[in-house]
C-alpha cells in the first residue's frame, strides 16, 4: 500500500534573475502558498529587488514545505528564517517566547467548503458554515447506521495533520459541540494527512466534503474542480470564520542566516509599489499562479494590522 504520510523537506531553490549564484540568503517555510507558487513569486521578486534596487549581491531563497505547525517548528529549530503560517494563536506562542523579530500580515487566503455535486448532506446555499457542519454530522451518523441504497454516503475528509486547515475544521466542529476525531472515530470522518493539493484531489475522487483554501482550489486541475462544488466561500471580512489570514513570522535577528536580508524581507512584504511593479503586496495582488481562469489567488493584507490581544 502506498504511504500517505506527509514529507517535510527543502522543495525548491529560487534564484531570481541570477541563476549562477548558489549563496543562500533566506529560507522560508510554508505549505499551501508554496504549492500554489506564491512563495516562489515572492522569492524571485525579492531577490531582484535587493540586487537591482538595494545593490545587494545575488543570493538564493529556499522554500521548505511544511504546514503551519511544522513551519513554526522549523523556525524554532533555526532551520528557516521565515515561516508563513495561518494560525494567530500558535503564532502568538512563538512571539511570546521571544523568537521573532517581526510578525506581519502577509496576505489573505480564504477557506472554501466543498463537496460532491450530488450533495448527500443536502447543504443549502443560504446555510451558514456551522449549519453545514451540523448537517454533515447528522446525515453522516444516520447514513453510517443505515447506508443509502443509491448514491454517495455523507463523508468528510480531514487533513488531520495539525495544519491551519485541520485546526480550522476542528474549530468549526467544536463550535457545534462535536469532536468526530475522538475515540471511537466517527465513521463518516475520513482522516487523510496530506498537503492541500493532494487532499483536495482525494476528496474529488472519493466524493467527500472537505475544507480547502481558495489558493489550493484555483491551483487544482479542471478535473479535480469538476468533481466538486463550492458550498461556502470565505470573504475578506475579518470576522468571517472562513477568512484564512496568512502571517509572516521573521526569526529573531541572531537566528537569521543573514540579518540584513531578514530585516529587508520584513519591510518588503508590506511594500506595495505599483509604479515599479514591486513589493510583497504588489506580488500578492497580481499573482494568479496556475489558476485556469487567471484569477488572483489571494488578496492583499489589511493596512496597520496588529495581532489581537486575545491571541
Amino acid at each position: 500500500m502506498k504511504s500517505i504520510l506527509k514529507v517535510y523537506a527543502l522543495l525548491e531553490v529560487y534564484h531570481g534573475s541570477y541563476n549562477d549564484t548558489t549563496k543562500v540568503g533566506l529560507r522560508i517555510a510554508n505549505g499551501g502558498a508554496g504549492q500554489s507558487g506564491l512563495i516562489g513569486a515572492w522569492a524571485n521578486s525579492f531577490i531582484n529587488y535587493m540586487v537591482e534596487r538595494k545593490h545587494h549581491e545575488p543570493f538564493t531563497v529556499e522554500w521548505y514545505l511544511g504546514d503551519t505547525t511544522e513551519s513554526i517548528g522549523f523556525l524554532q529549530n533555526k532551520q528557516v528564517d521565515v515561516a508563513v503560517t495561518y494560525n494567530e494563536a500558535a503564532e502568538s506562542q512563538v512571539n511570546d517566547a521571544g523568537l521573532l523579530s517581526a510578525w506581519l500580515y502577509g496576505f489573505r487566503d480564504h477557506f472554501y467548503f466543498v463537496g460532491p455535486p450530488s450533495n448527500p448532506a443536502q447543504l443549502g446555499t443560504n446555510d451558514t458554515i456551522l449549519l453545514m457542519a451540523r448537517k454533515i454530522v447528522q446525515t453522516g451518523n444516520e447514513q453510517a447506521a443505515v447506508p443509502p441504497t443509491t448514491g454517495l454516503s455523507t463523508r468528510f475528509l480531514s487533513r488531520y495533520d495539525k495544519s491551519a486547515t485541520n485546526i480550522k475544521e476542528s474549530e468549526i466542529f467544536i463550535k457545534i459541540g462535536q469532536v468526530p476525531w475522538a475515540y471511537a472515530y466517527s465513521k463518516w470522518y475520513h482522516q487523510y494527512p496530506r498537503f492541500p493539493l493532494q487532499a483536495l484531489e482525494a476528496a474529488s475522487l472519493l466524493g467527500e466534503y472537505t475544507l480547502t483554501d481558495r489558493g489550493t482550489w484555483l491551483s487544482s486541475t479542471p478535473d479535480v474542480q469538476s468533481k466538486l462544488t463550492i458550498y461556502k466561500a470565505g470573504t475578506d471580512n475579518e470576522t468571517d470564520l472562513l477568512l484564512n489570514p496568512a502571517h509572516v513570522l521573521i526569526a529573531k535577528t541572531e537566528n537569521l542566516l543573514d540579518s540584513e536580508l531578514g530585516k529587508a524581507f520584513a519591510d518588503w512584504v508590506g511594500l506595495y509599489d505599483s509604479q515599479n511593479s514591486d513589493g510583497g503586496q504588489y506580488v500578492v495582488e497580481k499573482f494568479t499562479g496556475n489558476a485556469q481562469t487567471k484569477e488572483p489567488l489571494y488578496t492583499r493584507a489589511p493596512e496597520n494590522w496588529k495581532p489581537s490581544p486575545s491571541a
